[in-house]
């Protein structure tokens, strides 16, 4: 049987006494489910997870923090204390659409380590033995905001307008809001090879995606605003034993991955120690944004990418492509269909894979940009 064979899984009895590989623990007696053990396993490895950390982190005696309440979708989300790892709930649909993806995923990201896909870790079902027989089916992901940095906006970007403004009133919107593609007011600009290498990874991405028949994703983006002076703002960074890049990085594919000109890898350290900070595509990366403005128009639809204003502020950019675990199923293809018929079709999130991955390059290169004053 292959490694990737949706067969594959390991099941593990835990007794509230405990076992010879189970410790004792207060709840009622369960069982868990590893899918595809091998093959996670080989994927943490690929990102570098130290095995007894990640242990630690998702099973140490420190309590997960539950993140917000189920939206949309039904999903719960949790962080680990540490911050370093995401879990989300998922329902059995989307362990099919996983675990048929995975040898495409698993090839993709070894490949391209400058991926911006999601990182996932690993892929459980818990089952409660008993007459609940009830089964919880999770995914533990990487947390893109794992940073000492305080994210001061972040958005989710799709590249669709249909109800893709924050209900919030303005007063009440703070960090932890998720805004989107209607309430962008920035162009993010990055310095050229940074610029050319995302545009790069997107295409990537995105044919990845389109290739699994996956649509409804989205770029989330957070920003740490700096206040005109990297220095001051280093401060508040996560310091890393990972030496700052200079020149051109190690060709991978043939491609050689731009890293940060050495002016700018001279800016990002901590100012006391002098420890580089690390830094890659979509993690800790030295910006520029730019203000934009929207023109309203009475009776028209409202921009999706509003006018540049040459107004600038030095930022820290956190970004990566999230929520691949949606097919273009039948429920996806009633909703085009229905939403069709009441509004602009190129204005509703469910399309199918290809249209999707289109305009969703086509904005995302729209709202980022070269930062041509740092070339």
């Amino acid at each position: 049987m292959s490694a990737f064979d949706p067969r594959e899984k390991v099941w593990t009895k835990f007794p509230p006494e405990g076992s010879k590989h189970t410790p004792p623990h207060q709840t009622s007696e369960f069982k868990w489910k590893d899918y595809c053990p091998l093959v996670f396993r080989t994927l943490r490895k690929l990102f570098k997870v130290d095995p007894a950390d990640y242990m630690l982190s998702i099973c140490g005696d420190d309590a997960l923090r539950e993140l917000s309440s189920p939206g949309k979708s039904g999903s719960f989300f949790y962080l680990t204390n540490d911050d370093k790892y995401m879990i989300k709930t998922i329902k059995k649909a989307e362990v099919k659409v996983l675990l048929r993806m995975l040898p495409a995923y698993y090839n993709h990201v070894r490949s391209f380590e400058n991926t911006l896909v999601t990182r996932f870790f690993g892929l459980h079902c818990v089952k409660l033995t008993g007459s609940a027989q009830k089964k919880v089916r999770f995914v533990i992901m990487g947390n893109l905001f794992c940073t000492a940095y305080t994210i001061h906006r972040r958005f989710d970007l799709k590249g669709s307008s249909l109800g893709r403004m924050t209900d919030k009133p303005e007063s009440e919107i703070d960090p932890t809001t998720t805004l989107k593609d209607l309430d962008l007011n920035y162009i993010f600009r990055l310095q050229k090879s940074w610029f050319q290498e995302f545009c790069r990874q997107v295409d990537r991405d995105c044919e990845l995606l389109e290739q699994e028949r996956i649509m409804d994703y989205s770029l989330l983006v957070g920003v740490h605003f700096g206040d005109g002076s990297f220095g001051n703002q280093m401060t508040e960074a996560r310091i890393s034993g990972v030496r700052t890049p200079t020149g051109i990085g190690t060709p991978r594919n043939g491609v050689a991955t731009p890293l940060l000109s050495r002016e700018d890898a001279d800016q990002l350290v901590d100012p006391a120690s002098r420890t580089p900070l690390e830094v890659r595509l979509g993690i800790s990366m030295p910006a520029r944004v730019e203000r934009t403005e929207r023109k309203y128009d009475q009776g028209s639809e409202p921009q999706l990418v509003g006018e540049a204003t040459g107004e600038f502020r030095d930022v820290i950019l956190f970004f990566g492509i999230i929520d691949i675990l949606q097919d273009y199923d039948i429920s996806k293809k009633l909703e085009h269909v229905y939403k069709s018929m009441q509004y602009d079709p190129t204005s509703i999130s469910a399309v199918e894979p290809k249209h999707y991955a289109k305009r969703f390059r086509d904005f995302i290169f729209k709202v980022f940009g070269e930062d041509e004053e740092n070339v």
